[in-house]
């Protein structure tokens, strides 16, 4: 070790740390930030909406700062990675909010900051953002109410695996389910329904319930991946695959695994990559200039066993063979 004066480095690592926050917006290669903060990361879908966000970014030349929670009912920690990306001053968010009324507030803060601020997958009850960009899920809700009317021919009785209590987005398709099913099929019966609480674990537990007190089942619907992947697991446990008709929501690569096996008849898929994609787009717009719609829906497809070999299928199942938006 050298001998003279020894200096305290730790105010010097604060300020510089401080100076990185205040300038973040003023990068050294002029491109803007768009920070793009998902409900999750630990599901396939998130997975493809960060593909299309960072496909974004390369065609638009843009910086994509991706973060969000480990679990979709983790609010506190999305609502701590939103308030970090207003102190950065980035130039614009892309938010999906976990639940509709916890990320008003920081909506609103990031308004009040003069940052613009994309809503994507899931609303929530604020209107002091730029544009909503999602799925219209009550549509998507209907199509696989008449799927699985169509699978069980009118008639019987169904169980429903819930998302989690305040998600907009899943709100939306269920109430969707529900209603087609009580208005054009009074001859099925939804005698159960339980939350999965966006856990596969938890999922495959309420679905063991409804199976449990329901042997004579004739068909359910999950309405999320991780719903969907958690009912799977229970149908195949009890040995009932091919036997209960099943649509879920949604895809990964076991659930399309599944759906080749005939544990699952068919998915509701919605498209994630475009998502991501249009989320940050309408960002880039509106810091160019461009005023973009407040409203873009995108519709869902309904994906039986049949037609998985399609290119255009295939290019919505696997996103890492997509570099641009589907037109």
């Amino acid at each position: 070790m050298g001998g003279g004066v020894r200096v305290n480095r730790r105010p010097l690592l604060v300020l510089c740390a401080a100076l990185l926050v205040s300038s973040w917006g003023c990068r050294r290669d002029g491109r803007k930030v768009i920070a793009v903060i998902p409900k999750s990361t630990s599901h396939l879908f998130w997975v493809s909406v960060e593909a299309g966000a960072r496909a974004a970014g390369r065609d638009l030349n843009v910086e994509i700062l991706w973060n969000g929670p480990p679990a979709e009912t983790d609010y506190s920690r999305q609502i701590q990675i939103m308030d970090s990306m207003i102190a950065k001053s980035v130039d614009g968010i892309a938010l999906a909010a976990s639940e509709r009324k916890a990320l008003a507030g920081p909506l609103e803060r990031a308004a009040a900051s003069g940052i613009p601020v994309t809503v994507f997958d899931s609303g929530l009850d604020s209107e002091h953002y730029l544009t909503f960009v999602a799925t219209n899920n009550y549509e998507a809700g209907q199509m696989a109410a008449r799927e699985l009317a169509r699978l069980i021919g009118g008639k019987g009785t169904a169980g429903v695996i819930l998302h989690a209590p305040g998600s907009y987005s899943t709100m939306d398709r269920e109430q969707g389910f529900q209603d087609l099913i009580a208005r054009e099929y009074p001859h099925i019966k939804i005698v159960a329904q339980q939350y999965g609480m966006a856990d596969p674990a938890r999922s495959r537990a309420a679905a063991e319930n409804i199976l449990t007190a329901y042997p004579r089942l004739d068909a359910m619907f999950a309405s999320t991946e991780p719903s969907s992947s958690g009912a799977t697991l229970a149908i195949k446990a009890r040995g009932l695959a091919g036997k209960i008709k099943f649509v879920a929501f949604d895809s990964s690569e076991s659930m399309i695994q599944d759906l080749k096996g005939g544990a699952i008849d068919a998915m509701v898929v919605q498209d994630p990559f475009r998502i991501g994609y249009e989320a940050v787009r309408t960002l880039v717009d509106k810091l160019n200039g461009k005023q973009p719609p407040k409203r873009i829906d995108l519709s869902a497809q309904l994906i039986r066993r049949e037609d998985l070999e399609r290119a255009e299928v295939r290019q919505l199942l696997f996103p890492g063979i997509r570099t641009h938006p589907r037109q």
